[in-house]
């Protein structure tokens, strides 16, 4: 068995990661600031939590200390937070990953696993879809989709000069249990299912005809770990991790049903996402296993 760190493991995709590593039988170790809120549901028995910043340097060090493989998903997330924040998430995105790399190398851990995000590939014409990792020239439309991007080519650096093995895997929207319905860091889904709760009408940004390609959380964390273990990666490589499968926002306001507002389209938004998924398949043996549809109705009943 092995032990990991992973940065921001008290978020959504961490807790979930956190969950499943333990139940594996492997030592967890999180670093977290809880910028997005302490949820006490997300600490996971067994893990060791350590509060603290991934700007902090001397605690990386301290904390990689043992560590076989860093699971690096810290961030100031979201686009629109970005847009209105963008010194304050520069630092954390691109600054705070440089040092995650660096601690990662000092300290002889031997894989760190990057989460990026489909947002670095900016607003493709459609006909580009579904994106190759290699495909296109990346041009993000926020602050927050240039950080990922950087943090892509810090990952592919670092394995080529420092021979520290890295991979970036570009998530597609992600959804499913212990994700955010409040503030700046809210997903879709969660937010909706939380607004039909509260008996609210779900807000839709714009016409509600924005295309995501909707992954499943149990899934990403599947792809976490292989990109972890598998041994036909670690050089920097950039791989999708989506479903091959976009639905709009109105697809969603019907699957779960309920009323809703159309508001304001917010900035940085891209009109459509969908991943070509074959370098997953390839290098890493993985494909999606929930669809959406089965997605929602199981989070409908928790």
């Amino acid at each position: 068995m092995a032990t990991y760190l992973i940065t921001g493991g008290a978020g959504f995709i961490g807790t979930n990661l956190t969950k499943q590593l333990l139940a594996d039988g492997h030592s967890v170790r999180v670093i977290d600031n809880y910028a997005g809120g302490k949820k006490e549901e997300r600490l996971q028995d067994g893990a060791e939590y350590v509060e603290g910043d991934i700007r902090d340097m001397d605690m990386l060090l301290r904390v990689m200390k043992g560590v076989d493989g860093v699971f690096h998903m810290a961030a100031l997330p979201r686009v629109t937070y970005s847009v209105e924040h963008p010194q304050e998430t520069h630092d954390v995105n691109v600054n705070g990953t440089l040092n995650v790399f660096l601690a990662a190398r000092d300290a002889g851990v031997k894989r760190v696993v990057f989460s990026s995000s489909s947002s670095t590939y900016g607003d493709l014409p459609k006909e580009m879809y579904p994106v190759k990792e290699d495909g296109a020239v990346k041009m993000p439309l926020a602050p927050y989709a240039l950080h990922k991007l950087i943090g892509e080519h810090y990952a592919r650096i670092f394995s080529s000069l420092y021979q520290l093995e890295t991979v970036s895997l570009i998530y597609f929207n992600v959804y499913g249990p212990y994700a955010d319905p409040h503030g700046a860091y809210a997903l879709v889904i969660a937010k909706f299912l939380e607004q039909v709760k509260k008996g609210e009408a779900m807000t839709v940004c714009g016409d509600g005809e924005y295309y995501r390609d909707y992954t499943h959380v149990d899934d990403v964390v599947r792809a976490n770990i292989l990109a972890m273990t598998a041994d036909t990666v670690g050089k920097g490589e950039t791989i999708n991790i989506g479903n091959d499968n976009p639905h709009s926002v109105n697809d969603i306001v019907a699957l779960i049903g309920g009323d809703f507002v159309n508001i304001d389209t917010r900035p940085g938004d891209v009109r459509f996402t969908q991943a070509n998924i074959a370098k997953a398949k390839e290098l890493l043996g993985w494909e999606p296993t929930i669809e959406l549809e089965r997605g929602i109705a199981e989070l409908k009943t928790l």
